[in-house]
């Protein structure tokens, strides 16, 4: 699936199974809330704390579906071609960045 045909078929659930879009500070604030969702489950299997049973439930590939579900739900409504908008921030970092990690020295495997 291309990030254009996952715009559309979002474009198409909300207009066949959620009536309308929520407005953009409430799905602004619900990207915000899955991203820590995403956070915590991340701080448990990677870092220091330990899962609670309420954090058990979580999915991590699932979590980050719920973020692009959400970042899709704000382009759509917000008349930004995510495909397009990739394309650019993709070149804007290949044109800032396309030596600055290779000469970054605590990036060599030395340090790793």
């Amino acid at each position: 699936m291309t990030i254009e045909e996952a715009q559309k078929i979002v474009d198409e659930w909300i207009k066949t199974h959620g009536v309308r879009y929520f407005n953009e500070l409430t799905n602004m604030t619900l990207l915000t809330e899955e991203v820590g969702e995403l956070a915590r489950i991340v701080a448990r299997t990677y870092g220091e704390q330990s899962f609670k049973n309420s954090d058990k439930e979580y999915d991590m590939a699932d979590e980050m579906a719920d973020i692009l579900w959400v970042l899709i739900c704000l382009a759509n409504q917000t008349g930004i071609d995510l495909t397009e908008a990739f394309k650019k921030n993709l070149e804007k970092k290949t044109n800032r960045d396309k030596d600055r990690h290779h000469n970054n020295p605590k990036l060599t495997i030395n340090n790793v």
